[in-house]
Parts: structure tokens; sequence; C-alpha cells
């Protein structure tokens, strides 16, 4: 029994793993973090193994604290993954998109993958058929839209994510949700259309804390997995357990 940990740039995602089926999922802020894994493992105590991801500010400590219970394991770019790292500057690439990638290769061998993690950044990860990992974008997501507009403006307001009513927004507020939401939603759908020219035996696959509002918005089809990350930990743990 596994516990995954990805600590991202907002909060903290961990799922329980017995022979890579998710049993739990839990979201909690950074502030939590002992507390948090404290009463996982006292809900599952078989965990053996705990595999932390981490792009966040988090003190490794405050995971080390729960070594004489079980395994600790942090992801870094040493550690063996299932494809060929073709980025210019390989030491530069997020853990957290090295892991999704992973997940790619290992979930869905022999074909064309892009990986789209919709964050606090939206991220884009390409590995192809023969699983070269060739690279991406990234760029701000929702909610650093929301708060760029507010806060390197005078006048605009702080709004929180919602669907726009139309494309023509009528007052500054549904302005702004129709130009963060439908730019975000083109520009995901326009990336995806410049991929799908140039390669063909092609799978998109959706992630992160705002896919599941995304997903029915794109016109791509599209495979939508909110916890893909965490999934991808657990395979990535196994893979590298076999193959050290």
């Amino acid at each position: 029994m596994i516990l995954t940990v990805d600590v991202g740039n907002t909060r903290i995602k961990a799922s329980v793993f017995e022979d890579n089926t998710a049993l739990e999922n839990f979201v909690f802020e950074k502030n939590e973090l002992e507390k948090k894994i404290e009463k996982i493992l006292e809900k599952y105590p078989k965990c053996s193994d705990l595999v932390v991801a981490s792009v966040g500010s988090i003190e490794k400590q405050s995971f080390l604290s729960f070594e004489n219970r079980l395994k600790v394991h942090f992801f870094t770019h040493e550690d063996v993954f299932p494809f060929h790292n073709k980025y210019a500057t390989p030491k530069t690439l997020g853990i957290d998109r090295m892991i999704l990638a992973a997940g790619a290769t290992l979930q869905f061998p022999k074909q064309n993958r892009l990986v789209i993690d919709a964050g606090t950044c939206i991220t884009y990860d390409f590995i192809d058929e023969n699983d070269n990992y060739l690279g991406g974008a990234i760029s701000p997501g929702l909610r650093l839209r929301y708060e760029s507009l507010h806060n390197f403006t005078a006048r605009l307001p702080l709004l929180s994510l919602e669907a726009p009513d139309s494309y023509v927004g009528n007052s500054t507020a549904q302005a702004i949700h129709s130009g963060v939401v439908n730019g975000f939603v083109y520009e995901i759908d326009g990336f995806i259309d410049e991929y799908r020219k140039e390669f063909s035996n092609f799978i998109i696959i959706l992630t992160g804390g705002d896919a599941d509002f995304l997903a029915k918005r794109l016109k791509n089809t599209i495979f939508a997995n909110s916890n893909f990350l965490l999934e991808s930990l657990s395979q990535t743990y196994q893979y590298k357990i076999d193959n050290d």
C-alpha cells in the first residue's frame, strides 16, 4: 500500500493506492501537512511507502518525520523514468511534469501523448510514440488570469471562476469571465489543433484542478482525469522499483 503526495503551488493532494488502485483521495492546505498525513496513516496503517512529487515550498523534514513508520521517497531528476528526456534543459523540467509524462507513457503505450495540466499554471507536455519527451508549453492558469487582471489594473475587480453567460459580456464582471474562460479554452483548443496537424495516433490527457470545469467546454475529444498525477506517481514509483 502506497501513499502518494503531490505538493503543488497552491495545495497538497494525496492518494492511497493498493496495486495501483486508488482507495481514497485527499486535498488539504500546506499548513495541515503533518496532521493530515498522520490521520491518513492511522486510517491506512498498512501503507509501506510514502512517495512525494513536489514543486511547492514544503520542507523535506515534514515528510522525513514519518521515516520511522514507512519508506519515504522524493522523486528527483536522478530517478529512472520510462521516457527519453529530449528537453534542451532537462534539469529545469519540473518533477510534476516528468511524473505526468511518465504516467502518460506507461498508461498509453506506443501513442503520441499530449498531457495538459490545468492548475495554478497550465502546462502542456508532449511525449511521442517512441517515448521521447519533446517539451511543451507553460502559461498562466485560470486563477492567475483573474488575479493578474485585478493586480495589474486600477479598477478591475478580483473575481472567482465562473462560467460566462455569453461570449459577449454585458457587464465588467461578465466581460472578465468571458475573456478569462473563453480565452483559456481557445488557447487549449489552439494548441491541440497545432499538435494534430503534425502528429497522428494521438491522445490528449487533461488533468489538474480545473480539468473537470474545462473538459465539457473543449471542442477536442480528450481523456479527462483530475487525479492523473497521483495515479502517475504510483505507477512511476512501481516502474522505478522494477527497473532500479
